[in-house]
């Protein structure tokens, strides 16, 4: 097994929504970059819903997070894991999801992109969360799920944009 460590969050001061995935996969390590696989439709999504060209490098995607007041992190800050499958997980730690809301109370709704960061969310920090702030759980834009294409999941992720006005 190998030690798996996750990002600093991505946060700005308007962000107003906050994603979470579950733990960076191989490439996203490799690179040091969140959703970098490039057959993960992270970016491509998000892209979409904000009727925007899909960023091309991370600097564009960060700055595609900020424009839009979106801020994005892991629900786990630490675990064992080889490969990227969240299935894989073990030993896993929680990152401090309720600080990082606590500093920014601009933050009005979580999203978590698929079931292992829905899962560690409720698990860590649903019972806690300060009031007011949704929490909503989606399928994962991984390409580990197949049966779900891009336009099924704008469907699905586009109620973002309902907390983002």
């Amino acid at each position: 097994m190998s030690q798996c460590r996750s990002f600093e969050p991505i946060v700005g001061a308007n962000s107003k929504i906050l994603i979470l995935g579950s733990m960076p996969g191989v490439k996203s390590l490799q690179e040091q970059e969140y959703y970098a696989h490039p057959q993960n439709r992270f970016w491509k999504l998000l892209a979409l819903l904000f009727n925007e060209p899909a960023p091309q490098d991370y600097a564009a995607k960060k700055a595609l997070l900020a424009c839009h007041g979106v801020a994005l992190w892991d629900t786990l800050g630490v675990c064992e894991r080889e490969g990227s499958l969240d299935s894989d997980i073990k030993n896993e730690t929680p990152n401090d999801i309720l600080g990082l809301l606590a500093r920014n109370p601009s933050i009005r709704a979580i999203f978590c992109n698929g079931g292992k960061a829905g899962a560690a969310c409720k698990k860590y920090f649903a019972r806690s969360l300060p009031p007011g702030v949704e929490v909503f759980y989606f399928h994962s834009t991984s390409p580990a799920n197949a049966r779900m294409n891009l336009a099924a999941l704008a469907q699905e992720w586009g109620r973002i944009l309902q907390y983002l006005k």
